[in-house]
């Protein structure tokens, strides 16, 4: 998704006097976890990050990196992440997990910190081991390890390319129990999302959670604010541009206007969402100049996302 951003907002743009881009995403490795947060705190080049809101608000409550409320805000809330659960042919429940090294990804990423959460919740203790899902996959392969869990938003291009038919290796359903149900989502795989893993008579229930872009809470008119100010504008005027075929599906869950309880929306993107409500097409950069036409008008998108609506309930066979 960042990646996506990156190479959307590069293209089209105005060059300065030398060549170079007037705004540069840079996308970051990153594990979509507690360091995640940590980084847009502590580094100097980190403005944003990608994360479930679940774990930020762990990370608030807990107080794991101070009092983070003022310090955080957000530009928008995204899509929804899934937790994919893949295991050997011989595991039929989540029960038959017990006691089986099972691969959570990296340490300290989402999955991690919040895998364990839900299979606490199953009442299924584990044998946790953190592995890149490549070296997950091999070791199921060979029998070590019985299961490895992903949480990212399907389809997930990996396992795509994932020819698990030939393995024995498939997804596994998590229940949806009442343990889960305060902070977590009913979601579900299908044969549309996985061909490859999934026959297309089935389908496989699984959670999600909502994920929201982050930023560092930067001063007021300093640089990187203004920075950010920019990019914001240029996210929400360009928006319509990711909702084609040519990017992931993810991007059509994405409502701009919804907000996020509990938290601060970074100033500037509040301000364009309230001009768009009042009908005005362009940001204002204080000065009466007017810089990042929309290049979409608002009622062309609105018809846009709702084709797009009536698309995917078709193909949910509503």
């Amino acid at each position: 998704m960042v990646q996506e951003i990156a190479t959307v907002l590069a293209s089209g743009q105005e060059t300065g006097p030398h060549g170079e881009m007037a705004l540069r995403v840079l996308p970051m490795v990153g594990t979509g976890g507690t360091r995640n947060i940590s980084d847009v705190l502590s580094l100097a080049g980190a403005d944003m990050a990608i994360v479930p809101v679940v774990l930020v608000e762990r990370l608030r409550d807990a107080k794991t990196f101070g009092d983070i409320r003022r310090r955080l805000v957000y530009i928008t809330l995204l899509h929804t992440q899934e937790f994919h659960l893949l295991v050997r042919p011989e595991i039929g429940s989540p029960a038959d997990l017990a006691g089986k090294t099972v691969s959570l990804g990296e340490e300290g990423s989402a999955a991690d910190v919040l895998g364990r959460e839900v299979l606490d919740a199953l009442g299924v203790k584990i044998n946790a081991v953190n592995l890149g899902l490549n070296t997950a996959l091999d070791g199921m392969k060979r029998g070590q390890i019985s299961a490895a869990l992903l949480l990212s938003g399907k389809p997930v291009k990996l396992l795509l390319d994932l020819n698990a038919r030939l393995e024995g290796i498939r997804f596994l359903s998590i229940p949806y129990s009442q343990a889960l149900q305060r902070d977590y989502l009913p979601s579900t795989l299908r044969y549309a999302d996985y061909p490859n893993i999934i026959a297309d008579s089935e389908s496989v229930d699984t959670v999600a959670l909502q994920s929201a872009l982050f930023a560092y809470n930067w001063q007021a008119r300093s640089e990187r604010f203004e920075l950010l100010e920019s990019f914001t504008q240029s996210l929400f005027s360009r928006f319509s541009e990711f909702l084609g075929d040519a990017h992931h599906p993810k991007w059509r869950e994405v409502n701009l206007a919804a907000r996020l309880p509990g938290w601060q929306r970074f100033r500037p993107a509040e301000r364009w969402l309230d001009r768009r409500a009042t009908g005005e097409a362009t940001a204002d950069n204080g000065t009466g100049n007017q810089r990042n036409p929309t290049r979409v008008s608002p009622d062309r998108e609105e018809k846009l996302f709702k084709e797009f609506l009536r698309w995917r309930e078709r193909q949910q066979g509503k």
